[in-house]
Formats: structure tokens, C-alpha cells, sequence
């Protein structure tokens, strides 16, 4: 995509429309005070490939019995991943987690560090679990791309790219910053709703004439 296209789509106007399409999912219950970093890291380690709902449940019951990165480390993987059932890969997660927490006791003084560097050699840290941390922990402005919103940046236009992270570099370059770290949060809810892998719904998408239909066969 040329400077010129890129600096000519509405962002603004765009993800206004795709937060209002997806309204209703930002009525999840907002807790009395925001996560800890440490909360939000362990939240994001056990989310991948695990339904919304199911990823807060089994952090909610982690945390609940072990609220730091000294006494998650502490249990054993058996009792972290019979906590974190049925979180898809919970055996996995469960080893990644329990190592995590020691590198962050011994390494870190049991804080999470706010780099995106030491962020990803923590075990089972990718980019995308990475940017979540920076964007919803610290605050830093940081582009999580996920199957959605690779997906959906591809079909609309905005990136022709074959990865997840080629998708976060081409984004990087045309997006601006102050919608990086809200980007991923509308897109995914309004990948789930609306921009559906399969058959999307197009006849009723709000920003359909902002979308080249990338790939698109079938829809509805």
C-alpha cells in the first residue's frame, strides 16, 4: 500500500464504526481495579487457542491461589494445570507458566518486565502475548495481532501479508500509533460477530465500503 492510501483511510471513522458494531461485547463485568501485570501475563499465557470465557475462569482460579510469580512458581505443573483445566494445551501452559514465574522471581525480582525483549524469552511468550502485556499492563503503545486481526487487516486492504507478524510490521508502518494497542480489542470481538472466517457477514457490515473483500467467496 502506497504513503498516500494509507494516510487516506479514515482510521478514526473506520474503528468507530467497528466499535459500535461490537458494542455489546464490551459488556463484560469491569473489575473494581485494574490487573496487575502479573494477572494480565498469566491471563494472555493461558488464552491461546481457549475461549474467552474458559481463559477467565481458569486464570481467575490460578490467581485466586496463587497471586505472584514466587508462589505460582511454587506449585507443582500437575496443580497449576488441574487449575487451569480445560484450557486448551493446559499440560503445556502449565510448564511454561510454572517456569515463567521462576525467571520472573530470580531474574526480575518477582515484577514483569516491560520490554518487549525480555518479554519474549519468557517461556510460551510470542509477539502477540507480548504486545497484549505492553499495551493492557503498561500502557505501551503496541499492535497485538492475532488470527482476526491478520485476517481482517488482509481482507479489507489495509496489509497484504502471509503472517501474523509480517501483519504487526505492515500495520506498524500505515496505522497511527494512537490506534495501535485499541486495534486488536475491537477487531477480535468484531472477528467473532461480523468478519467471520467463514461467510461474513458483508450484506450488513458497517464498514463494507471501506472493504476491498479480500478472498472473499461466499457471504452473507
Amino acid at each position: 500500500m502506497s504513503r498516500a492510501h494509507a494516510q487516506s483511510i479514515p482510521w478514526a471513522s473506520i474503528l468507530s464504526l467497528v466499535a459500535k458494531a461490537t458494542a455489546q461485547s464490551a459488556g463484560a463485568v469491569v473489575p473494581d481495579r485494574p490487573p496487575t501485570p502479573f494477572a494480565v501475563l498469566v491471563t494472555t499465557m493461558i488464552s491461546p487457542r481457549t475461549k474467552d470465557e474458559v481463559t477467565e475462569a481458569a486464570a481467575g482460579r490460578l490467581l485466586r491461589r496463587a497471586s505472584t510469580p514466587r508462589a505460582l512458581g511454587a506449585l507443582s505443573e500437575t496443580q497449576i494445570a488441574r487449575l487451569i483445566y480445560p484450557a486448551g494445551f493446559y499440560r503445556s501452559k502449565a510448564r511454561h507458566l510454572r517456569s515463567t514465574c521462576r525467571i520472573l522471581e530470580l531474574r526480575y525480582a518477582s515484577r514483569v518486565p516491560a520490554a518487549r525483549e525480555e518479554l519474549l524469552e519468557l517461556p510460551g511468550v510470542g509477539r502477540k502475548i507480548a504486545n497484549l502485556v505492553l499495551s493492557q499492563a503498561f500502557g505501551i503503545d503496541a499492535i497485538c495481532v492475532d488470527t482476526h486481526v491478520h485476517r481482517i487487516s488482509n481482507r479489507v486492504g489495509w496489509v497484504s501479508t502471509r503472517n501474523p507478524h509480517g501483519t504487526e510490521e505492515a500495520l506498524a508502518r500505515i496505522l497511527p500509533v494512537r490506534h495501535w494497542s485499541r486495534l486488536n480489542h475491537l477487531l477480535v470481538p468484531f472477528g467473532k460477530r461480523v468478519c467471520t472466517p467463514q461467510s461474513p457477514r458483508c450484506s450488513s457490515c458497517p464498514i463494507r465500503k471501506h472493504c476491498a473483500r479480500t478472498g472473499v467467496g461466499r457471504s452473507r
